[in-house]
C-alpha cells in the first residue's frame, strides 16, 4: 500500500503493469476520506485524450518514480473511462467495482480527489484548449533534447622503457712482433792480428764457455675506460584517431488519430479539434 506521504510525487509519475509493460502517467490520485491514504489514480495513455482510466492502490507500490500495480496493461487499459473533470456518476463507480472486483467501500470517491485536472488546462497560441499528460507543472510546449558528443584527450601510460647495462666477453686478436737469441757458430783463422790472444793461454787444456739467450714475450694488461654515454628521452608524435561514438536525441511526433488538424502553408498547424 502506497502511504500519504507519497502522493504529490504519484502525479505525472509513470505506470507500469505486470510483465514491467508501460500503461501511462498518473493523472488524479484519489484518496481515503478518513486516512487520506491513496487509493485509485487515473492513468493517461493518450497524448491529447479527454478521459483516462481507473486502477486501484491495493496491491500497488511506489519506488524510484514508478507506480507498479498488479493488473496487466490491456486490463487496465479496458477498464471503464472516467472524462477528464473527475466526476463520477453511481453507474461508473458501480462499474469500476464490478471490473475489479472490489466492494463499494473501496471505490474512488469524487470529492476525494487529491489534484484537479482542470487545473492544468491551459489555451494555447492559436487559442485551441490543450490537455497537458505530463504534469500540473509544465506549459504548453515540450522540450526536445539531444546528445552532443565532446571529444578530449587524456594522457595515461602506455609502455616503459629502460636502460640495463650488462657485460659481453668477445675475443680480441692483435698482431705483436717478438724477438728472441738464438746461438751463432764463428770460425776465424789465426792471423797476426789474433795470434796474440791465440796464443796467451796454456798450450794444452780444457775450457768452457757460456752464453745466456734471451727472449721477449708477449705481455697483457687491461684497463676499464669509458667510451660514450647513453640516455633515455621522449618525444610526442601526434596521430589523428577516429572516434565513433553513439550519440541519441528526441523526436517529437504529433499522434493526431482523435485530432482534426488544419495547416498552414508553412506547415504549422493553426487548429486542432478535439473529439469526445
Amino acid at each position: 500500500m502506497i502511504d500519504s506521504n507519497s502522493i504529490n510525487d504519484l502525479i505525472g509519475a509513470d505506470v507500469y503493469g505486470s510483465g514491467d509493460a508501460k500503461i501511462g502517467t498518473v493523472g488524479q490520485v484519489y484518496v481515503d476520506n478518513d486516512t487520506q491514504a491513496p487509493t485509485w489514480v487515473t492513468i493517461r495513455t493518450g497524448l491529447f485524450g479527454n478521459s483516462e482510466t481507473f486502477a486501484p492502490l491495493t496491491d500497488a507500490n511506489f519506488d524510484a518514480g514508478i507506480v507498479r500495480v498488479a493488473y496487466e496493461k490491456a486490463f487496465v487499459k479496458d477498464a471503464p473511462r472516467v472524462d477528464a473533470d473527475g466526476a463520477l456518476s453511481d453507474e461508473e463507480e458501480q462499474s469500476l467495482y464490478s471490473y475489479y472486483g472490489m466492494t463499494d467501500t473501496t471505490a474512488p470517491r469524487t470529492e476525494g480527489a487529491l489534484y484537479d485536472q482542470d487545473a492544468d488546462r491551459g489555451v494555447n497560441a492559436h487559442g485551441t484548449e490543450g490537455h497537458d499528460t505530463s504534469g500540473p507543472t509544465t506549459d504548453d510546449a515540450m522540450t526536445r533534447s539531444e546528445e552532443r558528443l565532446h571529444v578530449g584527450t587524456e594522457r595515461v601510460a602506455a609502455g616503459r622503457a629502460r636502460l640495463r647495462k650488462h657485460v659481453v666477453t668477445e675475443q680480441v686478436t692483435k698482431t705483436m712482433p717478438v724477438s728472441h737469441e738464438e746461438v751463432t757458430l764463428s770460425r776465424e783463422p789465426i792471423t797476426d792480428a789474433n795470434a796474440a790472444d791465440a796464443l796467451a793461454g796454456p798450450d794444452l787444456s780444457e775450457e768452457e764457455h757460456e752464453v745466456v739467450l734471451t727472449e721477449e714475450r708477449v705481455v697483457t694488461a687491461k684497463e676499464t675506460v669509458p667510451v660514450e654515454r647513453v640516455r633515455l628521452g621522449t618525444e610526442t608524435v601526434t596521430e589523428q584517431q577516429t572516434v565513433n561514438e553513439d550519440v541519441s536525441h528526441e523526436e517529437i511526433e504529433l499522434d493526431d488519430h482523435d485530432v482534426r488538424t488544419t495547416s498552414t502553408t508553412d506547415g504549422t498547424v493553426t487548429d486542432r479539434d478535439l473529439r469526445s
